[in-house]
């Protein structure tokens, strides 16, 4: 007979778990490199939209690594895990718009080819990331933040690059600019939203289930 815990058991499938360790260390390690190459190439070019995705890339890694710590805790302390990876996105959110404003201030113009050339292997790397990671979408909250910063890490991508068209097509700054500040946005927005769902299992509003994989035949 299963015991029970005071704040809450999580039923791990070993396997499951050990496939999805392995899962965070491959996209812990390239959010990682992602951030570096983002971060270089944005000061060299002078683009506010790609260190906005670089600081995106290091959230997700300090995100990945977090979620390693508790990948088979209980639920509350997922939750905490889960709080505490809002708080990050919401930190970073507010740091890709002071750096926006300041760039914007400023007036430096980016340089688009190396803005696109970037943002094009970004988004290469996080669509592996994003694949990787769609199966556990739906393993609690805590996964649930995983999936959606690697979800927003797509959609920032393509507005990079978008942006990126944008600059060499006008020769001025400001798309470069927007797609920062969008990218600000969708930092707090997921915060909230990570937020507000850990806070309810945190207080035991929300049980989280389980789907267990069907049996081998």
């Amino acid at each position: 007979m299963s015991g029970c815990c005071a704040d809450g058991c999580s039923k791990v499938d070993p396997i499951r778990t050990a496939q999805l360790r392995q899962v965070l260390w491959v996209v812990l390690s390239l959010n990682a490199g992602l951030f570096a190459t983002e971060l270089l190439v944005g000061w060299w070019a002078r683009s506010s939209g790609l260190q906005a995705d670089a600081l995106d890339s290091l959230a997700d890694a300090l995100v990945y690594a977090v979620t390693l710590g508790v990948v088979a805790s209980t639920l509350r302390a997922q939750a905490g895990a889960a709080l505490l990876k809002g708080a990050v996105q919401a930190v970073f959110g507010f740091a890709v718009l002071s750096g926006a404003l300041w760039r914007a201030w400023s007036g430096a113009e980016p340089l688009a080819p190396w803005m696109a050339g970037t943002a094009a292997l970004a988004l290469v790397v996080n669509l592996a990331c994003f694949g990787l990671l769609y199966r556990y979408r739906n393993d609690g909250v805590n996964l649930r933040s995983v999936w959606l910063c690697s979800r927003n890490d797509v959609a920032s991508n393509l507005g990079v690059i978008a942006a990126a068209g944008l600059v060499a097509w006008t020769g001025r700054s400001w798309p470069d600019l927007a797609i920062a500040l969008v990218i600000s946005a969708l930092f707090l927005h997921t915060s909230v939203d990570v937020v507000r769902s850990a806070w309810r299992q945190w207080n035991g509003e929300v049980p989280v289930v389980r789907v267990a994989p069907p049996p081998m035949r």
